[in-house]
């Protein structure tokens, strides 16, 4: 099937990672009829993989991963543009919940990719068995993205309704309909937050959430204006607005204030509308964030982003400077790409 793999072909090269700077530009983006949009500096996200960290654009998602013999590996995917999502990402509420499903699921074969690496050496009869591995590439991908999507279904399921009959045990002592809403929430923060905590405890995770940091880091540098060094980047603060832990705190808050409009009783209708309002919980959860992120400069209202940022203390942890070296060396592959193919389209118009 040679439309899927166009469409998933990942690009796999090894080479060692040599420190050099970036100049940092704007990418200049065209409309169909060739005439620049407004020129503003790109929005760019990313996440923490095991060993490394994955960076998204326009075009491409790269991940960088740092294996045992101090090399790095990167892995290219191309961004496929749907027609279909492009229409649904002005659509307030689908568009949050189209964006979940692409980066859970793109996120899923980078993490998927990292998590080979680490379990396997690749090293071993490489040039002799590309061609099998790069079927079996392609495979796991598309396997990861599925399974990445499903996983995220049913944690949000699990965080959903578990708190649901918690606050349904304490009915006898708090009956009020407001109160068990609030109490629902409550024990959904604090189930989300023990989450974290105990995970966080493991050896593997907790580089996981360093790289986290490094990542937010390396963002911060980047919209700030500064060259992409060690020195630069380990200097900003390793939280920010955009990050998905803010998304989770918001989906408990958005919850709370959704739930208020529909019947907490009988239980089982409870369950029903819980079930029922994911899609809307997530998609003003997503709206909740996105106007936090163009409100954090703003005196008094930005303080409405403090509690996903408080959050990141708990989902980020400080990173070490080859951890910062594997997040630059990420993005910097990434400004490459993206640079590059908007040449290749700014040519493609003039011709």
């Amino acid at each position: 099937m040679p439309y899927l793999k166009k469409l998933f072909r990942p690009f796999v090269q090894t080479f060692p990672y040599s420190e050099k700077k970036v100049k940092i530009g704007i990418i200049k983006v065209y409309d169909e009829r060739g005439i620049p949009l407004k020129q503003t500096k790109p929005l760019y996200g990313g996440q923490a993989v095991i060993e490394g960290v994955m960076f998204g654009g326009r075009h491409f998602t790269v991940t960088a991963v740092r294996k045992k013999d101090g090399e790095m590996e990167f892995y290219r995917l191309s961004r496929e543009q749907k027609p279909i999502f492009q229409k649904i990402k002005n659509i307030p509420l689908l568009r949050g919940i189209a964006a979940i499903i692409i980066a859970t699921a793109t996120g899923s074969k980078h993490l998927q990719f990292s998590s080979d690496l680490y379990e396997s050496n690749w090293e071993k009869d490489m040039d002799d068995e590309a061609p099998k591995k790069e079927t079996k590439k392609w495979t796991m991908a598309l396997n990861a993205a599925i399974v990445g999507i499903l996983s995220f279904l049913f944690a949000k399921f699990v965080f959903t309704l578990v708190p649901v009959f918690l606050a349904e045990f304490t009915r006898p002592i708090f009956p009020g309909d407001l109160t068990q809403i609030f109490i629902e929430g409550m024990f959904k923060l604090l189930l989300l937050l023990a989450y974290i905590h105990f995970i966080s405890l493991t050896p593997l995770v907790k580089k996981v959430l360093q790289y986290h940091g490094a990542e937010h880091k390396v963002i911060n540098a980047f919209e700030n204006g500064l060259d992409l060094t060690v020195e630069n980047v380990q200097s900003q603060s390793r939280l920010h607005y955009r990050c998905g832990s803010s998304f989770l705190l918001f989906t408990v808050i958005v919850g709370i204030f959704v739930y208020m409009f529909v019947p907490v009783h009988p239980l089982w209708l409870r369950v029903v509308n819980r079930i029922a309002l994911i899609p809307v919980v997530l998609g003003l959860s997503f709206e909740m964030l996105q106007i936090t992120n163009k409100l954090r400069t703003v005196p008094i209202l930005k303080y409405l982003g403090y509690p996903g940022l408080w959050l990141q203390l708990l989902t980020t942890k400080e990173p070490s400077d080859d951890q910062v070296e594997v997040a630059i060396a990420s993005f910097n592959e990434l400004l490459r790409l993206e640079m590059m193919e908007e040449k290749r389209l700014k040519e493609q118009k003039i011709v």
